[in-house]
């Protein structure tokens, strides 16, 4: 019976196969979206699940009263450590780590290097797998790295590199030998080698080297990335009152006051970091693929009840034959999983070859079909016979529903070809369509809008590279002589020197108060660590007085001067730059060093648009002593001719030193890294969207064509014009497109309303995203149904009416 069902099958979509091509092109567009977005989705949510005991191991975040006091991402440096010590029945064991960058050398190959300075624990507690070494001793001696195989292969070109040694230069301006002891084989993404989406680590030393590198994990360091493994059975709240315990009993009051500990599972902590940005983009991803595959059904649906009357004599003779309704429904069905099945063949091919580019285009690498999970397989057979049941189920159950006396007739009466579902149908697409396009716009506007003229600073022609480290006064000094070489090359504006740059990733915060103030009025800033230029550089605009410095003035005026963004400016009790300029600070920790203000500028955007402008101070690089970046501001004319001379000036001044620069678009771009996957996908949605209407628009329009013959053909004969004929056609649709548009923009709107409210600078959401989308939908299908009725229209009526 079975075998019967799928032959007849077959032949009835031979004999229709016009309708069968597009149905399988519109389901297998939404299947190979939707796998692909599950694949994505799977990937994402199975980040750090492949760790040892990922189930035990959590990370130690910091929650402040005031944003800026420093960062979420790390904590206090020996409390790790110190729940170990103090609570072994709670916690099994503990891995902390200082994120650095450092120039890293093997006889002539110089580059610059995310480094972990970081406890010995880091191979045997997370399972990293060795391709040479030993994790339980490989960083248990001072002077010794551990590296992956990418970058043993990237310093000694093989990874048996165990015993040789790397040159690791440190923040004073020295060097010394670290003997590679252990090669990792390259780990799953996971957020303790890479804590950001940004930076991924693949060397670590031992914190026995601390000292070297002039760092320290003691208690008022806060900016200690650490992880703990509870012990089996428990929970992460039997932490609470321990961490509350050690914070109380080894810090400051104020940081008491200030900061909560909390303990995050690293099984879910990669989707809910930042505000869960990740799981909020697979959850859209998600929704906007499910409404794409219900579209493409929604087509085979449509497809399949305006092909009825043709199939209205096959259905009458079957019931004249004894076939009954159950049968005919299982003979639709089989039709339906039969395309669904070839649908998803064609999907699969699909899925092989966008991979590599969907990957790309979303930022993460899309599994191949070899290595999907067999649970996978099983469920793509689950997904395709669902899918092929789905479509054909309204369907079948209409046709079979047909009485035989009826069919044979060829009275549509009874089956009706439902024309308000069938218009029903289309009017949802065109609104799924209509809120995709909008919702495309929007975002697209958003995103761009990070990169626009309003954040406060011009980032065009901009390019920052980092700087090999000496921070001392004579450090210092030297760059600032290396600076003043830079800015008067040809094709260079100015150049700066600074510890930040604009890509949300401060140094940490700074309280101040007034002088004649209270330090518990502190107001808590950001501090930015820059020379004299840093706001020509970037062209920040002053509200008043002067940035360090005068214009032609050789010296700074005095390294205790401070400037203020607006922000810091009226956070601090001042209305005005007048009243501002000139007053006196005090910085919290700071004894016995009063600071004057001696200039103004314009708020600008330093962090994300998710969160408002923050408090804003810049401390002299002369007196702080820290520096990361220089940061040129580039002339518009030949940059690669200028970039390849600043390289080999670079060479000549800083030999050793990599010159690998960045352009300040590239930075806002990791800053932005999930708004733009997105904006990706938000557009790649809409295209296939559009795609999926124009497809039954084309299968409508051909059907009703064919259906309509006659019916053209007297028009014709009694003087109907081809545009007229056409206009029948139009008139058909377009006033179903306009309702759909009419109803699916408030929906849009809302939509679209909810998602930017997670940005306090956004745009404003005007008219024309809701224009553009009903009329460009409305210009496509008119183009369409023109080009199919223009045929039929011009064709000799005399044809028609003697084939009827």
């Amino acid at each position: 019976m079975l075998a019967n069902y799928y032959k007849t099958a077959v032949r009835s979509i031979a004999r229709s196969r016009f309708h069968a091509v597009i149905n399988i092109i519109g389901l297998s567009i939404g299947m190979v979206f939707t796998l692909l977005i599950a694949a994505f989705c799977w990937t994402e949510t199975r980040v750090n699940h492949g760790l040892r005991n990922a189930e035990r191991q959590f990370i130690l975040t910091s929650e402040y009263k005031n944003p800026g006091m420093g960062f979420p991402l790390t904590t206090l440096g020996p409390l790790a450590r110190a729940l170990k010590e103090n609570y072994p029945h709670l916690v099994a064991n503990y891995y902390r780590f200082d994120g650095i960058t450092v120039v890293i050398s093997n006889g002539d190959k110089h580059f610059r290097e995310g480094l972990q300075v970081g406890d010995s624990t880091v191979l045997a507690m997370y399972g990293f797998a060795l391709l040479h070494g030993d994790a339980r001793t490989a960083l248990n001696e001072p002077f010794t790295v551990a590296i992956t195989e990418d970058k043993a292969i990237k310093f000694f070109g093989t990874t048996d590199v165990v015993g040789k040694n790397l040159t690791i230069d440190n923040f004073s301006g020295k060097r010394s030998d670290f003997r590679v002891t252990a090669v990792l084989k390259k780990p799953s993404r996971n957020t303790v080698t890479q804590l950001t989406v940004a930076f991924e680590n693949g060397i670590f030393v031992p914190t026995a080297n601390l000292l070297y590198f002039g760092r320290n994990m003691d208690w008022p360091n806060s900016s200690i990335a650490s992880f703990v493994e509870l012990q089996k059975g428990v929970d992460p709240g039997a932490l609470k009152a321990p961490i509350e315990t050690l914070v109380r009993l080894n810090c400051n009051p104020a940081v008491v006051a200030q900061q909560r500990v909390l303990v995050q599972p690293l099984t879910s902590y990669y989707l809910d970091t930042n505000g869960g940005a990740v799981r909020k983009m697979l959850y859209t991803l998600s929704f906007i693929a499910v409404f794409i595959l219900v579209m493409a059904v929604i087509n085979f649906i449509n497809l399949s009840v305006s092909r009825s009357t043709s199939r209205m004599k096959e259905i009458g003779i079957r019931k004249v034959l004894g076939s009954r309704r159950r049968q005919l429904r299982v003979q639709f069905l089989t039709e339906s999983i039969v395309l669904a099945m070839v649908s998803m063949i064609v999907a699969l091919l699909g899925y092989w070859l966008l991979a590599p580019s969907a990957g790309e285009l979303l930022g993460s690498k899309i599994p191949s079909l070899s290595a999907m999970p067999v649970p996978a397989w099983g469920m793509i057979v689950v997904f395709t016979l669902f899918t092929g049941w789905l479509a054909g189920l309204y369907p079948a159950t209409l046709l079979s529903s047909l009485s035989s006396i009826d069919a044979l007739k060829g009275n549509t009466g009874t089956v009706q070809e439902n024309v308000l579902l069938k218009k029903a149908l289309v009017g949802f697409q065109f609104g799924i369509a209509t809120i995709a396009f909008v919702g495309a716009v929007i975002i697209s506007k958003q995103i761009g809008l990070f990169f626009s003229d309003r954040l406060g600073y011009n980032k065009e022609y901009i390019l920052t590279a980092q700087l090999p480290r000496d921070w001392s006064s004579a450090g210092v000094q030297r760059m600032e002589n290396i600076r003043n070489v830079f800015a008067v090359m040809p094709g260079v504006k100015n150049v700066t020197l600074s510890y930040e740059i604009p890509n949300g990733r401060n140094g940490g915060g700074m309280s101040l108060y007034k002088q004649a103030g209270d330090s518990a009025s502190a107001v808590v800033a950001q501090a930015l660590v820059t020379d004299d230029y840093y706001a020509s550089t970037y062209q920040i605009p002053l509200a008043g007085g002067v940035f360090f410095r005068a214009d032609g003035v050789e010296k700074a005026v005095d390294s205790t001067h401070l400037v203020l963004n607006e922000t810091a400016m009226k956070s601090l009790g001042w209305k005005a730059p007048r009243e501002a300029l000139g007053q006196q600070l005090r910085v919290l920790g700071i004894q016995g060093r009063t600071f004057i203000i001696s200039g103004i500028v314009r708020d600008f955007q330093f962090g994300t648009m998710d969160r408002a402008i923050q408090p804003v101070v810049f401390c002299p690089v002369s007196w702080f002593t820290t520096y990361r970046y220089f940061s040129f501001k580039m002339s518009s004319g030949n940059i690669v001719s200028a970039i390849a001379a600043l390289q080999g000036k670079w060479a000549q001044l800083m030999p050793g030193a990599p010159f690998e620069y960045t352009f300040m678009d590239e930075s806002l771009q990791a800053l932005y890294i999930s708004e733009l996957r997105l904006r990706k996908a938000s557009e790649t949605a809409t295209v296939l969207t559009i795609l999926i209407v124009l497809l039954g628009v084309i299968g409508l329009v051909s059907n009703s064509l064919h259906k309509r013959n006659r019916e053209i053909a007297i028009r014709k004969v009694i003087g109907a014009s081809v545009p007229g004929i056409i206009r029948l056609f139009v008139r058909e649709y377009l006033p179903v497109l306009m309702i759909a548009g009419l109803a699916a923009s408030p929906l849009a709107w809302w939509m679209m309303r909810r998602w930017l409210d997670n940005y306090a600078t956004r745009i404003a959401i005007t008219v024309w995203p809701f224009v553009a989308a009903v009329g460009c939908l409305a210009f496509v299908m008119i183009v369409l149904i023109v080009l199919q009725t223009l045929k039929v229209a011009t064709d000799n009526p005399v044809k028609a009416l003697r084939s009827e």
